[in-house]
């Protein structure tokens, strides 16, 4: 019972939360687009093409399941359940989503960032350890700043647009977060897994110069991925 209160609490603050991000995708300008699935189309748009209005129903408005805890038995420890267009079709020209994410002990959501959407997040269960780095600075002699926080259930932190970021579980027992999101679509961009799990590989003479490490190392860690 205590957890399903936490629960609505969490996803009634992101939303609320969400709704006052200013969304990066563009305004809709009629009451609802819902997506059709677009994934065999001939053509392609910047964003879903809409459903005819008059077959749309409540379902399409609908998700259920983010009740049930994601698995986490993988490398890093976490598991986020997305909430976007691509899940919930009524998302479509609305500028905003939903995620949650489950952490084992010691579980990491790795450094990543969303190239369209500033996220705002709130923890229902455990301690996480959070934070982002600020771009490349103007002035070449600051460093690109790092915020962190310890975050327990009720707290909430915001990582603004297409900033580095990441959450790790520093508690004993699982944790678990939702987290708004200004865009339908946000994206997902995980640093590790973009830089040395690239299709094809990113050269090593360029990983090398830009890590300043040897060969091998670059070697060893694109072979992780």
């Amino acid at each position: 019972m205590k957890y399903s209160i936490c629960l609505l609490l969490a996803v009634t603050l992101v939303g609320l939360s969400s709704s006052l991000v200013y969304a990066s995708d563009p305004s809709p300008l009629q009451d609802f687009c819902v997506a059709v699935n677009d994934s065999n189309a001939a053509v392609f748009v910047n964003g879903k093409i809409c459903k005819d209005p008059k077959t749309v129903t409540a379902d399409d408005f609908y998700f259920s399941g983010l009740n049930k805890p994601g698995n986490t038995s993988n490398s890093v420890g976490s598991r986020v359940t997305q909430v976007t267009v691509n899940q919930l079709a009524g998302l479509n020209t609305l500028g905003i989503s939903l995620v949650r994410i489950d952490y084992a002990p010691q579980g990491l959501n790795p450094p990543h960032t969303h190239p369209r959407a500033t996220e705002v997040l709130v923890v229902v269960e455990g301690a996480l350890y959070v934070g982002f780095v600020t771009s490349n600075p103007a002035n070449p002699k600051m460093k690109n700043k790092l915020f962190t926080k310890i975050l327990h259930p009720g707290d909430v932190f915001v990582f603004p647009e297409g900033l580095i970021h990441f959450q790790f579980n520093v508690g004993k027992k699982k944790a678990v977060a939702f987290a708004g999101l200004s865009s339908q679509n946000p994206g997902v961009i995980t640093i590790a897994n973009a830089v040395f799990g690239s299709d094809p590989p990113i050269s090593r003479d360029v990983l090398t110069k830009a890590f300043q490490v040897d060969k091998n190392v670059i070697k060893y860690l694109q072979s992780q991925f």
